[in-house]
């Protein structure tokens, strides 16, 4: 069995994140996925991240259609936004942080 890349540089004690964060990625198994097969053991956020996400993507249109109903900002539903994806990706990288 061949080990992967990112297996290896961990023997060496290092650890490999990602650079980035979106909806699908998360929902659609692809984070559990690189975290089970290839042993990643981290995201990081940033608002030019999220930019990307939201701008780039329809998954998020759903989100922002119930909340322009209410009476918040556009910066509050970024917020909502980011940290509803973040929230998400803490739950899936919460058995990697306890195995550390």
């Amino acid at each position: 069995m061949n080990v992967s890349k990112v297996k290896q540089v961990h023997e060496f004690g290092q650890s490999i994140w990602l650079d980035f964060i979106d909806r699908k990625f998360i929902v659609s198994g692809g984070l559990q996925k690189l975290i089970d097969a290839d042993g990643v053991k981290g995201v990081t956020s940033n608002p030019a991240i999220f930019e990307k996400a939201i701008s780039s993507s329809l998954d998020y249109n759903a989100d922002i259609a119930e909340h322009l109903k209410g009476d918040i900002t556009n910066e509050e539903i970024f917020f909502k936004l980011a940290i509803s994806d973040v929230r998400q990706a803490c739950d899936i990288l919460w058995p990697v942080y306890n195995e550390e």
